[in-house]
């Protein structure tokens, strides 16, 4: 099922008593979550919504707490994290899983519980039994990150929720100078709201001012503290973005695509393409190849490829909950103009 249809349905207050996230595209998961949350526990019924990780705690005790009555409320929400057992190779845990347990409950839970099952994984394996059992008996919604070609439909979708409209022209400037990130796309149009009211329209003019500043030109800012080793500067310009309250994922995900779009120039221009050829190739806003074609040669193609390795790292663990996210990001700022510093050297 996608994003869309099981967002549909839980907005009419249709609940099931499972659902598989699986994926790795955050924004995805964090909404469908929240939507459950707020329509499963009004009020704010934290006293009936649980979170379980489950490389540190056996499926048994999670469906234990799923059968035991809600306190002072209608319905329970449990959050179950990592099921690593829906992997070809399960993460390493000091217990046992009873996935016997787990399938019986699949075919006959109470009816007063509901039960999300996160797994932000690029694959799990089809054939288990487990995996078949939990597709067939939950409400599956893959949270994969959407393609460049999708940019403009996801736009207009998160525009009209903001009830917003947005120019033509302005399409183009948006698409130029975002990636296909939905953190991103969902943090410009709620400012754009703001801006323009709602119902407002949004004009090319306005989408070049408020994108500039946000986005694109903060983490090109950020690219070159790298290039220059500024780890004083790098580290201003993500306080000033943390204070328009920008999520440091977000802000990830936009270094990772500023220092992938290096990458992939760079290498189209040893190759020999034209800049023409590169827009073609890659399908990108050629503003932004202008601007990668500026800087690619500051790189090797070695330091390049590490500090998108460094990044995807980082970008796991936000995501998996292993370290707080502001402390991850500063040091991965220093971990990439340390690397800036040492590769430079060799």
């Amino acid at each position: 099922m996608s994003f869309l249809e099981i967002k549909q349905k839980i907005n009419k207050g249709q609940f099931t008593p499972f659902y598989l996230l699986y994926g790795t595209e955050s924004f995805f998961i964090q909404d469908i979550k929240n939507l459950l949350i707020e329509g499963i526990l009004p009020d704010g019924d934290v006293e009936n919504l649980s979170t379980y990780d489950l490389d540190e705690t056996p499926i048994q005790e999670v469906i234990s707490d799923a059968e035991t009555y809600p306190l002072f409320g209608e319905r329970k929400l449990i959050i179950a994290n990592n099921p690593s057992f829906l992997k070809a190779k399960p993460n390493k845990v000091p217990f046992e899983h009873n996935l016997d347990h787990l399938l019986q409950y699949l075919s006959n839970p109470v009816d007063y519980s509901t039960i999300i099952f996160v797994a932000i994984y690029e694959k799990i394996d089809e054939r288990k039994k487990i995996t078949k059992a939990i597709k067939k008996n939950t409400s599956v919604v893959i949270c994969e990150p959407i393609k460049e070609y999708e940019l403009s439909k996801w736009i207009k979708t998160i525009a009209d929720e903001h009830n917003i409209k947005i120019e033509s022209g302005a399409y183009e400037v948006i698409e130029g100078e975002l990636e296909a990130n939905l953190h991103l796309l969902h943090n410009e149009m709620k400012k754009f709201a703001s801006y323009a009211g709602e119902g407002g329209i949004i004009t090319k003019e306005d989408a070049e001012m408020l994108v500039s500043h946000s986005f694109s030109n903060s983490s090109l800012q950020l690219v070159d503290a790298v290039i220059n080793r500024d780890i004083q500067k790098a580290i201003t310009i993500y306080r000033d973005l943390m204070k328009m309250n920008e999520e440091p994922i977000a802000m990830v995900a936009l270094l990772a695509y500023q220092f992938r779009t290096l990458l992939r120039v760079k290498l189209l221009k040893q190759k020999g393409y034209s800049q023409a050829q590169m827009q073609k190739q890659l399908g990108i806003h050629p503003f932004v190849i202008k601007i990668a074609i500026s800087r690619e040669g500051k790189f090797t193609v070695n330091q390049l490829s590490v500090f998108i390795d460094k990044l995807t790292n980082t970008d796991a663990i936000m995501k998996q909950g292993k370290m707080e996210k502001d402390l991850a990001f500063d040091l991965l700022l220093f971990d990439l103009t340390n690397s800036s510093s040492r590769l430079s050297m060799s």
